[in-house]
């Protein structure tokens, strides 16, 4: 079985992204929840497992939202992080043997709002987001484990930051 570690929002954060994913994404185009992907694809065994709690044994902490960011046949909001960074950084030293080449690229952290749309869609949504768009912080509050079961995920275990 294949695992995904994302980086865990408040609650605010998560209801907000979900909100935009739910409104645009396409209907029937989404299986999973807004997440932020740290690493696509793991192996589930016990060393990933004990690094992300380890890892996670750290304070909680602000992560900017950026700016939006256009991915041709969709948008994102661009999330930046010293901290994330750092996270990120850690891991990626640990599991140098088992990454695959996507997770092997350095980090650009994002929350996909709306995917696989005419590339006019995706435009005119990013230009809408931008008009009003502000920077603005969320809270990183753990990161999570999921399993991949070929489309969709299900919740393995997560790693509370400290408050």
């Amino acid at each position: 079985m294949t695992l995904v570690l994302t980086l865990l929002l408040d609650e605010a954060a998560t209801a907000r992204f979900d909100a935009l994913r739910r409104e645009h994404f396409p209907a029937g185009r989404t299986q999973v929840a807004a997440h932020v992907t740290l690493f696509h694809v793991l192996p589930d065994d016990a060393r990933v497992r004990a690094d992300v709690r380890e890892v996670a044994d750290r304070p909680a902490f602000d992560v900017r939202v950026s700016g939006v960011q256009r991915l041709g046949r969709g948008v994102a909001y661009a999330l930046r992080a010293p901290e994330l960074d750092a996270v990120h950084r850690e891991l990626a030293g640990r599991w140098q043997d088992v990454l695959v080449p996507q997770d092997r690229q350095g980090l650009r952290a994002h929350v996909t709002v709306q995917n696989k749309v005419e590339p006019a869609r995706a435009r005119a949504l990013a230009e809408r987001l931008e008009a009003g768009f502000a920077p603005y912080d969320v809270r990183a509050v753990g990161l999570g484990l999921w399993r991949y079961l070929d489309g969709p995920w299900a919740a393995d275990e997560h790693a509370a930051f400290a408050p």
